[in-house]
């Protein structure tokens, strides 16, 4: 067999293939084989009919022709493997006028990967924002915190901004009552806007056994968009009783003895918490980065392909919501032209990084081991809301998991590249993230050290070693 490739543009090819008669002959006997199993000749047992009885019965075309069917995927895929083609659509093929006895020719136009020469990515500099934990910040916590240990208190008052109420709800459209839009017993903050639009307004001065009616507009349900009248009835209205903010508290909602101990705790979460977002700024700036450095074309079938694939999850998603597109759009503040124009920029900047991080992770030898699989999945999984067994099972039957190979060897390219960048923040201090451990503290860079060199020296640590995504925060970077 014989093969040639054109380049018709950076993105798709035209194959040609020639293939000598005989080479058709395996297929030749697999058609005479089959053919014999699916007629019947007296005198002959059904699958023993001779290839001339065939050709008599059925005629050689037709023999000739199935043979033909069952050669050309196959001398296809031999083709792109020759060329070291990596097909990114289906083929449009072009059969040559063919006749019995003579060599096979066709043509095949696919669109594959492009061809990129890899820009320097060794040492990139990006920047990122300070990391900032300011007193607000912590005061915010401590007083959620404190919310977390407060008491609801009766009061024969008024509700106020802050209240707790517990009310009775109904709705009515036209007089009718909407059976679907009844609720007893209900607590609820006042002011916390979670409910139906106007009722916050309406509870504010209301006492207990007070009742009223306002018009609101329901967000589901048969009746959803739609203005109905809407009946609340307060039946208890609470004030929230805060604890002191001491050193009692301290001691009685954590760990700590004293307020100075457990401020120092809830500062030094919330600075891990800004490093694990840090790395991720770091990440995203390094990819955005590198994308500038390089000229990626793409496809437009497999950009069509994917822009549709998005636009009817999008959609599958707000009808799960019992949201409308126009709803979403505006909560968005966006136009359908907006959201079209973006969708498209995300999905050409994911397939250029793919494209991109798939080719480092080759120039790097990137590979993933089997332990580094499993933890995927089974973040996957739990992203999913699905069992392990039961997202497996999926991905599997589905012949996804190539799929997350690719999603891990992607992130720990693009691991490699930041760890290898120069990150700084807006002061200009370096940004350490080698050691960077995922609950946001620092590795003993020493201790680190060796343990890797205890692991590379000892394979079964390895096979049992954590994910590299879950190890450092920067590796969790990617689902391309």
């Amino acid at each position: 067999m014989k093969s040639a490739v054109e380049t018709l543009n950076p993105t798709r090819v035209k194959l040609t293939v020639e293939v000598p008669f005989e080479e058709l002959k395996p297929s030749l006997d697999a058609a005479y084989q089959k053919i014999g199993k699916q007629i019947s000749v007296p005198g002959f047992r059904r699958g023993k009919v001779p290839a001339m009885v065939i050709d008599q019965r059925v005629g050689r075309e037709a023999v000739v022709g199935e043979a033909v069917n069952d050669a050309l995927p196959k001398f296809y895929i031999q083709a792109l493997q020759d060329n070291d083609l990596s097909p990114l659509s289906q083929p449009e093929l072009d059969l040559d006028e063919f006749e019995d006895g003579t060599d096979l020719s066709f043509t095949a136009e696919l669109d594959v990967r492009p061809t990129i020469t890899l820009p320097d990515y060794e040492g990139i500099e990006v920047e990122v924002d300070d990391i900032e934990v300011d007193d607000d910040a912590v005061d915010e916590q401590l007083e959620l915190l404190r919310e977390r240990f407060g008491s609801l208190i009766p009061v024969e008052r008024a509700a106020a901004d802050g209240d707790f109420v517990t009310i009775d709800l109904s709705a009515a459209k036209d007089g009718e009552p909407i059976e679907e839009a009844q609720a007893t017993g209900m607590s609820y903050q006042v002011g916390r806007g979670t409910l139906l639009e106007g009722l916050d307004e309406v509870l504010e001065g209301m006492s207990a056994e007070d009742e009223k009616t306002f018009p609101s507009t329901l967000v589901g349900g048969e009746f959803k968009d739609q203005s109905v009248d809407v009946t609340v009835k307060v039946t208890a209205v609470k004030e929230q009783e805060l604890p002191d903010l001491d050193d009692e508290f301290a001691e009685s909602a954590s760990e700590f003895d004293t307020l100075d101990e457990l401020k120092a705790d809830v500062r030094d979460r919330l600075t891990r918490g800004a490093r694990i977002e840090q790395a991720g700024a770091a990440r995203d700036a390094a990819l955005e980065k590198l994308l500038t450095l390089v000229e990626i074309p793409l496809p437009d079938a497999a950009v069509s392909g994917e822009l549709q694939s998005r636009r009817d999850s999008i959609d599958q998603q707000l009808a799960y919501a019992g949201i409308t597109k126009a709803d979403y759009l505006e909560s968005e503040g966006q136009t359908e032209e907006e959201f079209a124009e973006e969708l498209d920029k995300r999905v050409r900047e994911a397939m250029a990084a793919q494209f991109l991080l798939d080719d480092i992770a080759v120039a790097e030898s990137l590979s993933v081991e089997e332990a580094e699989l499993t933890q995927h999945l089974l973040r996957r999984a739990q992203q999913s809301g699905q069992t392990p067994e039961q997202y497996v099972q999926h991905m599997v039957e589905h012949n996804h998991i190539p799929e997350m190979i690719a999603e891990v060897r992607r992130g720990k390219a693009l691991a490699h590249i930041v760890e290898s960048a120069t990150v700084r923040d807006s002061s200009g201090n370096v940004v350490e993230l080698r050691t960077l451990q995922p609950d946001g503290t620092y590795a003993d860079p020493a201790e680190l050290a060796a343990a890797t060199e205890a692991e590379a020296a000892d394979p079964e640590a390895q096979d049992a070693a954590p994910d590299e995504a879950t190890r450092r925060p920067v590796d969790a970077a990617a689902d391309f």
